[in-house]
């Protein structure tokens, strides 16, 4: 699951600088030590209106982000935040808010509201040093972007519902905005490459296949057409008249030329200029960009050199378990040739159709209904759905979760990412399950969402948490039973051994040097898959640091749990654990520690 701080990327110093202690005291407070004072609950209404007003601003510069968070209320608005005036003046609000949170007195705020103070002025500080990076030029890549976002909408079944007249007009909105959006990327694209930020040369071949795709013949076979082969039966004769020709009349006059001008683009022009090198220290101010999304994915000040050697040392542990769980299926060799031997196993790939895939996840997630109230007491109220990728996005999709309607009228879906059913390995299924689905993402994002929190912590977040919770997720399906079956231990164990290998090759990628060519032998080499292989290894180019997260955040979840767990003896729960790391929401990891540290303190 990709999860981003809006568009920001912290500072080193900021994740160093970030704990409730100094965050109290921030020395700008003290240029208002002249004002009169505020009571309590004119400060906690400060901090509130503050709030919203931050939330609101990041919705509706990111409509489309709010929509995937499960924000509907702007799905009729366009994602801007390439445009350059448009990003000015976003800083400029970013500046005015950090001031206005300086000007709060955080003593005289409650518990929870001082987290809320604590979370906005880490992210005010991060957004604020993000803007000397210019992400701005850089607006699409094989993962994602605004065009190809849009067209996994375009069924209705993902963020954004097609179902009602107005939401047919909503999307339809989108589609008419969209020309401008790549317009402003292609003139971006060109000023990146006149300054030589520009993306690797492997990355573009690996997108410009989903470009090329997304132009049609005519109007009639755009993917952005689907709506109109779905018109519900309930609509006037009159509104599926108008709906056709609107979006006949959109998508062929504006939409698929404006496609067609994109495609060729990126063929002709930005193909031939993007780089041979791999990584992000190869642009200019490569090495700070980095350092600032290295602490953004793991809300640390963790150096890229410290994690890599986290990351080897991970490597070895878990090949170590590889040597002890190698025979009990079979194997008998070298452990780090484990992988490898997995894969070429006829039984461990038995499906034959994307619904047989399907059903061992629908019976996995009915188990799962038994097992977990053994370990929550705090579980989400939305339901789980579970679904298919969308085939345009498939080839370079990972399974993921995206969260419920803040409504309910939506629920949290785990997509699996089914391209042959015939090559989908089972023995990680139980692993992907945890992590995606639940206790995993979904436990997280939907429990969030259900709190009493300001929107700008309902809906947004940081990967060392988020990533963090779902990885340690995973290891709960031992206590559970779900590894009994050497099969399926050993997937969770490859499914562990990815994310520690992430922490190696995304600081190899871009703070040591490390090609595309030799990030995919190292990690062929140790996980023997040549897919993952090359689409972990572009997916790590293209997104600098978000992969580190995941172990960072995990390793920090297994480190408190197991201090607990030996500070409080017969006194500790599972449950009460869990309640405490997950019941106010995403926090960075300071905060997360500082809280499990006062709860071995009151339960002694």
């Amino acid at each position: 699951m990709k999860h981003r701080l809006t568009l920001a990327a912290l500072a080193t110093a900021v994740a160093l600088a970030w704990t409730p202690a100094i965050q109290a005291a921030p020395s700008a407070t003290h240029k208002i030590d002249t004002a009169p004072a505020a009571s309590a609950p004119q400060v906690r209404q400060q901090l509130l209106t503050l709030a919203d007003d931050y939330y609101e601003a990041l919705a509706r510069f990111d409509p489309v982000g709010a929509t995937q968070n499960g924000d509907n209320r702007f799905d009729d608005q366009l994602t801007m935040d390439i445009a350059p005036a448009e990003r000015a003046k976003q800083f400029a609000l970013y500046r005015d808010y950090q001031k206005r949170l300086q000007a709060i007195a955080r003593a005289q705020l409650n518990r929870g509201d001082r987290i809320n103070y604590d979370v906005l002025a880490f992210e005010l500080n991060a957004l604020l040093h993000s803007e000397q990076f210019p992400d701005h030029l850089l607006p699409l890549n094989q993962m994602d972007s605004i065009p190809v976002t849009l067209a996994n909408f375009a069924g209705g079944e993902a963020s954004q519902p097609i179902g009602t007249v107005k939401e047919y007009d909503a999307y339809l909105s989108r589609l008419a905005k969209t020309p401008a959006w790549i317009d402003q990327a292609i003139a971006n694209m060109r000023e990146g490459m006149a300054k030589k930020i520009v993306l690797p040369k492997a990355l573009m071949v690996a997108a410009l296949p989903q470009y090329k795709k997304l132009v049609a013949a005519d109007a009639a076979g755009s993917i952005y057409y689907t709506p109109v082969t779905k018109l519900p039966a309930a609509f006037s004769d009159a509104d599926k008249q108008r709906l056709t020709a609107a979006y006949r009349d959109t998508i062929a006059n504006h939409l698929n030329p404006a496609l067609a001008r994109l495609a060729t683009f990126l063929e002709t022009e930005y193909l031939p200029a993007c780089r041979d090198t791999s990584g992000w220290n190869a642009l200019p101010n490569g090495r700070a960009w980095y350092l600032a999304n290295v602490a953004e994915s793991t809300t640390t000040n963790l150096t890229p050199e410290q994690i890599h050697a986290i990351g080897l040392k991970e490597v070895a542990r878990i090949q170590q378990q590889f040597a002890v769980l190698g025979p009990k299926l079979g194997y008998n060799g070298p452990a780090s040739g484990l992988p490898v031997w997995v894969g070429k196993q006829a039984k461990f790939y038995p499906f034959k159709t994307e619904d047989e895939v399907q059903a061992v996840y629908r019976q996995l997630n009915t188990l799962l209904d038994t097992k977990l109230p053994q370990m929550f007491t705090l579980m989400p109220k939305a339901k789980l759905d579970l679904r298919l990728e969308p085939e345009l996005s498939r080839a370079t999709a990972s399974d993921h979760y995206t969260a419920p309607a803040a409504d309910g009228s939506r629920p949290g879906v785990f997509w699996s990412v089914v391209n042959d059913p015939a090559k989908y390995n089972s023995t990680g299924m139980n692993t992907l399950f945890l992590h995606e689905g639940k206790p995993g993402h979904h436990f997280h994002i939907a429990l969030t969402q259900e709190m009493d929190q300001p929107k700008f912590r309902k809906f947004g977040g940081n990967n060392a948490f988020t990533e963090g919770w779902a990885l340690y997720a995973e290891t709960l399906g031992k206590d559970m039973g779900l590894y009994d079956d050497p099969a399926q231990y050993f997937g969770h164990l490859n499914d562990e051994l990815l994310r520690a290998v992430r922490l190696v090759v995304d600081t190899g990628l871009h703070a040591k040097g490390w090609s595309r060519e030799k990030t995919i032998a190292y990690m062929y080499d140790t996980l023997g898959d040549a897919d993952v292989a090359k689409n972990q290894t572009e997916r790590y180019m293209a997104w600098p640091g978000q992969a580190l997260g995941y172990k960072i955040g995990s390793l920090k979840i297994v480190e408190l749990r197991e201090r607990a767990r030996k500070a409080l003896g017969d006194k500790f729960s599972l449950p009460t654990f869990h309640e405490v790391v997950l019941g106010d929401g995403t926090v960075p990891l300071s905060l997360l520690e500082a809280k499990v540290n006062a709860w071995i303190a009151s339960a002694k």
